[in-house]
């Protein structure tokens, strides 16, 4: 098995990322664009990262101190939780709240109340799954 956020993870979630049409394509239509870094909460920077353009992954690998537009950080096991029984939309509120899933950087607020990013973003841990 592949240790979370590890560049070989990173690599395998773009893929399955970008083979989900509630993710990628459904993020192509609004043109997200974002830098997006992965990690535990007790780490001082994330470990993984994935570049998005047009809702697609263009390159993932470990974080080289790149700008980031969203850094987020949870603990292995919640995110293993979420990665088998998934996340909907009172579980990310919950997680948030509770401080098990950090959004060192993004906006979570203007995120969640935007369904055009809310719902793929809940299909990403989804995605996660499947690495």
């Amino acid at each position: 098995m592949v240790d979370l956020f590890s560049p070989e993870w990173m690599q395998m979630f773009g893929e399955q990322w970008n083979a989900e049409p509630e993710l990628a394509d459904a993020l192509a239509k609004i043109h997200f664009n974002s830098v997006i870094g992965y990690g535990f909460k007790n780490d001082p920077n994330p470990r993984g990262v994935i570049t998005v353009q047009e809702g697609r992954v263009t390159a993932a690998g470990a974080y080289n101190g790149e700008p980031l537009n969203w850094d987020l950080r949870t603990d292995r096991e919640h995110l293993e939780q979420w990665k088998t029984k998934g996340l909907n939309m009172m579980g990310l509120g919950m997680a948030y709240m509770n401080g098990r899933l950090q959004f060192r950087v993004g906006d979570y607020a203007s995120m969640i109340k935007d369904p055009r990013m809310a719902g793929p973003f809940i299909k990403s841990f989804a995605v996660m799954g499947r690495v």
